[in-house]
């Protein structure tokens, strides 16, 4: 009994599959799990963010204006919620390039994920620097 090849596998074994893996041919398994694992950080890390907005919203008696606190603290769990969605799409995007042999596209959920950092800086710096 052979087992099948990446190029021979049946393409239509499950109709719930996405189009975009159907198409090209399949990449090597250790760097789709490297992909994964790439994605399963990127999950991590809003999930990190959420807990950050929420536990700002729970335990901050000492920071400035609460009206303040909830929205960076909203801002957060939005944050972390749109990551999650840009990583998916950066793992999928890595996999369909991978399918068909491109180069990675560059993420932008790094770019995104730099500038809420640095935006979260500035608010919880203000917050505590500022007298309540």
């Amino acid at each position: 009994m052979n087992s099948p090849d990446n190029s021979v596998r049946n393409k239509t074994t499950n109709p719930k599959e996405p189009k975009w893996r159907l198409e090209g041919e399949d990449p090597d398994y250790r760097f789709s799990l490297a992909n994964e694992r790439t994605f399963l950080a990127w999950m991590r890390t809003a999930l990190a963010i959420l807990a950050a907005g929420v536990l700002l919203d729970q335990f901050s008696v000492k920071l400035g204006s609460q009206v303040f606190v909830v929205l960076v603290s909203a801002g957060l769990c939005l944050v972390a919620a749109i990551l999650s969605v840009l990583s998916y799409i950066k793992w999928r995007d890595y996999e369909v390039a991978m399918r068909h042999k491109r180069a990675l596209p560059m993420s932008k959920a790094i770019i995104f994920l730099v500038g809420v950092v640095l935006l979260l800086g500035i608010l919880l710096t203000a917050l505590i620097l500022i007298p309540h």
